[in-house]
């Protein structure tokens, strides 16, 4: 297979890519714009695979994307290129929109020009996976599950912009009958991710003896997914997915963002005790709440299990403990990343761009 993977330098595309690429039989270009949350150093491990290569492109170059379809002839996209922050979308959404939106119709439409070109062979065989969120389905209270069939109901700029990419998406395949899959997933979490995100800064902020800022009361629960195990769950829905369909992507690993917190001080604190805090409730600091925050998110994945047999490797006490002792291993990685590009400061206030 020939896969394009848009925003393949970012947390979760570089996972996928060098999944692909440790299957052996892919072809891969990684396709991103190299914005800040972007970093190829997470690539390192495949940089020099002949099977693997890179290209700075911004998706909305509707022109220039057009020209890398034409060259590299894709047999797939796994798109994945997104602004995905919801504090940051709260203080400047107009990234969100361009990038989410109109990037994914400019990708929509070199992928529609490509799929025509092809002969009906190839036709059957292109596969162009949407990447996307749990939060588009809006908030849940303390029971039930989003579904595929969920109406939807965003609640953020970040939300709003991935739920408009959705129906894009979806509008493509049912007017211009180019095949595609839709996937929502859940959280993730696991390494390479950038310290902006609740584990990375929760991890971070106990290795620096920081204080651990969680909003509002910490009971906002989160279904956490493992991004390898995500990896492994678009590897799947590429390979056996129904064209048209969508996917519920989660692990079933619902916890409060208090609890998450908590379990990472402990964890931190078994492997690298930092003198300041004698406890948690010393550690932990809670500020005002972000506006609008979702209450809980939770996914039901069965579908996804019954119909194309996925199952997560990782429950979440493996999953978290692994993170946190890659973050305390790898502080070359983001070290740099806290020094120059952020240091750990609140966003998501409404009051203006970060």
């Amino acid at each position: 297979m020939r896969i394009i993977v848009t925003g393949g330098a970012g947390f979760i595309g570089s996972a996928v890519c060098r999944l692909l690429i440790r299957k052996g039989n892919c072809k891969v270009l990684n396709l991103d714009k190299l914005t800040y949350a972007a970093d190829l150093r997470s690539l390192n491990s495949i940089s020099e695979n002949p099977n693997y290569s890179f290209t700075k492109e911004d998706i909305c170059n509707g022109p220039q994307i057009a020209k890398l379809f034409e060259t590299f002839q894709p047999t797939a996209v796994i798109h994945l290129a997104a602004e995905s922050h919801v504090d940051r979308s709260i203080d400047g959404p107009a990234e969100f929109m361009k990038t989410n939106i109109f990037g994914t119709f400019s990708l929509l439409e070199a992928a529609r020009a490509y799929f025509y070109g092809l002969n009906a062979v190839e036709r059957s065989q292109f596969r162009f996976v949407h990447v996307s969120t749990d939060e588009v389905f809006g908030t849940l209270g303390s029971t039930d599950l989003f579904k595929e069939n969920t109406p939807y109901a965003p609640n953020s700029p970040y939300a709003a912009s991935k739920a408009s990419s959705d129906h894009l998406v979806r509008a493509w395949h049912h007017t211009y009958e180019l095949p595609v899959i839709i996937c929502n997933c859940t959280n993730n979490y696991g390494p390479f991710q950038f310290p902006e995100k609740l584990i990375p800064l929760m991890i971070i902020n106990s290795l620096l003896g920081k204080k651990l800022p969680i909003y509002g009361t910490g009971q906002n629960v989160r279904d956490w997914l493992h991004v390898e195990d995500h990896a492994l769950a678009l590897f799947t829905i590429l390979a056996k997915g129904v064209v048209g369909e969508s996917y519920n992507i989660g692990s079933r690993n619902e916890r409060s963002n208090l609890d998450v917190a908590r379990r990472i001080f402990g964890l931190v604190q078994d492997r690298f005790p930092i003198s300041g805090f004698s406890n948690f409730e010393e550690a932990s600091e809670f500020i005002a709440d972000r506006p609008g925050h979702d209450w809980r998110y939770a996914i039901d994945p069965s579908k996804l299990a019954k119909t194309l047999d996925w199952q997560p490797v990782y429950d979440f006490e493996t999953g978290l403990m692994s993170t946190v002792n890659w973050y305390i291993e790898n502080r070359d990685w983001w070290e740099p990343i806290v020094e120059t590009k952020y240091p750990g400061n609140r966003l998501g206030t409404g009051k203006g761009d970060d």
